[in-house]
């Protein structure tokens, strides 16, 4: 037997001695919970006894939302199959009963249900996964968009440097994850244009979801003033990117000196911005002290002002760990499909988008449980190979412990590479298909196709 297999025999041989004393069934259960259930239980729908309830819609929505054909025709097919398969009576395959059903479904449960597993998962981590014993939250907003539809395009417009016809509805998203175990915590969603559309307001609403004593970790478009304020005030430490402006003007000869490229600076109150009330303005504070440090070639800005608790090293260290956020939107985006929504109203948009965060820490609760087992941190799992093999195993498993534990033995086996420093180009080498831009609008293209025919491709 060869050392890679050796290593891997025992590997699983002590993940399954920690799972013969570990309650796998918590984790298993998680979204069982009664302090869970009496939460979503007040927002359930009045409803009778049909073939699509509440909780059975959101199973399959989810499912959906896992997997590569997320079509409605799908679910039904499933759901068919399944009634089949388990001796219940036959059903029909149409999609309509499923649609409404969906319908029906609160988008304030749905959110609720996401918010609240994101909260249970993320007071699983242990005390080894945190930073110098605190929780730290990662903050970023990205965008998605919608089915070019009238609906949509009125809530959430498109792009001004698009033509109407040729764009897509855009919602930016701005979430708050769990750094430890990679949940998200909270989300806000907003129009990608127009007033309260930013990231810095969606922020605003979603202060809330932390505690204090947290730490919050983002990039430079956070490290403004008020925010700062605002931070400090809730117990709250940030730890941001100095944001250009700033930054080109940072002299480290000045301020109280800390160490190399590390001192304290004070910053004047800026004039009051206009989402701000003249009461809220006056309550802040007219001068803030706040610790620079150069960390490769980034400043870094952050409340935590102790050189001795909070090492400069230390902080370099964390704010490498801002990379996971990306990946975590590369995952929900690009791995789950959240990049394009399928619905075509924006409560239907919205509520899907609700049940692909649900699913998203489904999967994170199933890795936390496997890295619990194998002592090793959350993020060393794969989230694409752990949602792989969830896919795999929930078609043949029978749900009983015994296949959650195998399941929990065959997500450790892969392990992320540690990729310091890696850099890729962001490039494509497979070359598209020779088909032009749509540069009008669908139907006049149609349209111009029934006159003429289909133009001759370019060689």
């Amino acid at each position: 037997m060869d050392a890679r297999r050796q290593t891997a025999l025992h590997q699983q041989q002590r993940v399954r001695r920690l799972a013969a004393s570990t309650d796998v069934d918590t984790f298993a259960s998680l979204l069982s919970r009664p302090d869970l259930l009496d939460c979503i239980e007040a927002l359930l729908p009045r409803h009778r006894e049909r073939l699509f309830p509440p909780a059975e819609t959101l199973s399959m929505f989810m499912a959906q939302a896992l997997s590569a054909d997320r079509s409605c025709r799908k679910a039904v097919d499933d759901l068919a199959i399944k009634r089949l398969r388990t001796g219940s009576s036959p059903c029909s395959t149409r999609t309509g009963g499923y649609c409404r059903a969906r319908q029906r479904l609160p988008v304030e449960m749905v959110s609720t249900l996401a918010r609240t597993s994101g909260a249970l998962i993320s007071a699983k981590s242990r005390c080894s996964w945190l930073w110098m014993g605190r929780p730290v939250r990662l903050v970023d907003g990205t965008t998605v968009s919608m089915p070019d539809t009238a609906a949509n395009q009125a809530a959430y417009p498109q792009s001004r440097g698009q033509k109407p016809g040729l764009g897509f509805p855009i919602c930016r998203l701005v979430g708050i994850v769990c750094l430890s175990s990679g949940a998200v915590l909270n989300a806000a969603l907003g129009r990608f244009r127009g007033k309260g559309g930013d990231e810095q307001t969606l922020l605003r609403t979603l202060l809330d979801t932390l505690d204090t004593g947290d730490v919050l970790l983002g990039d430079a478009y956070y490290a403004t003033y008020f925010l700062l304020c605002e931070l400090q005030r809730r117990g709250i430490d940030g730890v941001f990117e100095q944001y250009g402006a700033r930054r080109r003007s940072t002299d480290f000869r000045r301020g109280k000196r800390l160490g190399e490229c590390d001192h304290l600076i004070g910053l004047e109150k800026p004039s009051r911005p206009a989402w701000m009330s003249q009461e809220q303005y006056e309550q802040a504070p007219d001068r803030l002290v706040v610790r620079e440090l150069k960390a490769g070639n980034k400043i870094l800005v952050t409340t935590l002002r102790c050189a001795r608790k909070t090492p400069k090293a230390a902080l370099k260290a964390l704010f490498k760990t801002r990379w996971h956020v990306e990946l975590d939107l590369r995952n929900l985006k690009s791995t789950m499909g959240l990049e394009m929504l399928s619905c075509r109203t924006p409560s239907m948009a919205v509520k899907e988008l609700w049940v692909y965060l649900l699913a998203h820490n489904l999967i994170r609760m199933i890795m936390v449980q496997s890295a619990a087992m194998a002592d090793c941190l959350p993020r060393e799992l794969s989230f694409k190979h752990s949602l792989q093999l969830w896919l795999a195993w929930r078609q043949f498993a029978d749900g009983l412990e015994e296949d959650l534990v195998d399941l929990l033995c065959l997500i450790v086996q892969q392990r992320v590479g540690n990729r310091a420093g890696r850099a890729e180009p962001r490039a494509l080498k497979r070359r598209p298909k020779p088909y032009p831009l749509l540069t009008r609008t669908r139907q006049s293209a149609r349209a111009e196709i029934k006159r003429s025919g289909h133009p001759k491709r370019a060689k």
